[in-house]
């Protein structure tokens, strides 16, 4: 198993930005996929952005050109930085990683909060 442990969110104006961090531990040799996902209040829990251990990224069209996600194997995290921030984009944003046996792992969630 992996343990997930997010950090980064909180509350921000709209235009701002903010940077979410995801550490893993346990098990992180299997890890294909880190990513982040995010759930709006009503709303189902959705795709942000996620990206292999090598290989291209998938980014959620509605991020695409305000947030990049990084990662860094060596220390076992993963990023998502943040820009041009919108209330529309407040929501509990989740940290996920896939195995290669395709099992997934989920962190307890981070709160993002645009609001002025």
């Amino acid at each position: 198993q992996v343990q997930l442990v997010e950090s980064g969110g909180g509350l921000v104006q709209p235009g701002g930005s903010l940077r979410l961090s995801c550490v893993a531990s346990g098990s992180i040799f299997s890890i294909n996929f880190m990513g982040w996902y995010r759930q709006a209040p009503g709303k189902e829990r959705e795709l942000v952005a996620r990206m292999p251990r090598s290989g291209s990224t998938n980014y959620a069209e509605f991020v695409r050109g305000r947030f990049t996600i990084s990662r860094d194997n060596a220390k076992n995290t993963v990023y998502l930085q943040m820009n041009s921030l919108k209330p529309e984009d407040t929501a509990v944003y989740y940290c996920a990683v896939t195995y290669y046996s395709g099992i997934d792992y989920w962190g307890k969630g981070t709160l993002v909060t645009v609001s002025s």
